[in-house]
């Protein structure tokens, strides 16, 4: 098993500019030390149904009411998230979903590397496997350690979870299982754990193998080696 940087074709490099947007590296980082509640809000905030601040603190009273006004770190990093997610939400829907895309992977790259060292982390890597044809797509980050390695497909929401992205993390696992090297998979989406239950209900592919990190559980690939899904 070896890895491999994805080929720079013309949807590279379009969404490259989009992951090298400084916005992206900034709500990531704030989002890597919020809380469930403040990541809850992110969410629903970049959405886009609304853009006015004061509908969304209204709607999030434990984060700017006044019991919030208690915490001046937390409160101060709800208004920091709040203006950063209103930013996103307030782009053109095309931009604003591949920005949603780039968030999830740099907020997952962010938090692997409080677990394995920057060094360890990478960006839009290929897998390869002797006597296997190459995947086209390449996997949004991964963990390149020997023994230890792992592979993450991002989604923004539990409606990315279909087939084709099942089948992609289960086929690695299994051709590294050929070869003898353990391969860690999962999908780190940016939404409920009861939406990604129903959405993997409905689905046929392989995906018992494959874990899967939602709002409630990022905190863990910051500290914990993700493979099997729990």
């Amino acid at each position: 098993m070896r890895f491999q940087d994805a080929a720079r074709d013309a949807r590279a490099v379009v969404y490259a500019g989009i992951q090298a947007d400084p916005q992206v590296a900034r709500t990531a980082a704030l989002l890597a030390d919020a809380s469930l509640g403040q990541r809850v809000l992110a969410r629903a905030v970049m959405n886009g149904e609304t853009t006015d601040p004061e509908i969304w603190r209204a709607m999030f009273p434990t984060l700017f009411g006044a019991s919030a006004a208690d915490d001046a770190s937390a409160l101060a990093r709800s208004e920091a998230i709040l203006a950063m997610s209103l930013a996103v939400a307030d782009r053109g829907e095309q931009v604003r979903s591949q920005v949603r895309g780039a968030l999830v992977e740099e907020l997952t790259a962010q938090l692997l590397a409080r677990r394995v060292g920057p060094a360890g982390v990478h960006r839009e890597r290929r897998i390869l496997f002797d006597g296997v044809r190459a995947e086209i797509h390449p996997y949004d980050v991964t963990v390149e350690r020997d023994g230890a390695s792992e592979a993450y497909d991002c989604k923004w929401g539990a409606r990315g979870i279909n087939a084709d992205v099942l089948h992609q993390l289960d086929d690695a696992r299994t051709h590294a299982a050929d070869e003898d090297v353990p391969l860690g998979v999962a999908l780190v989406v940016f939404d409920a754990h009861r939406s990604c239950e129903v959405r993997l209900a409905r689905q046929t592919a392989p995906h018992e193998r494959t874990a899967v990190v939602t709002l409630e559980s990022l905190d863990e690939l910051a500290g914990s080696r993700t493979g099997t899904r729990s």
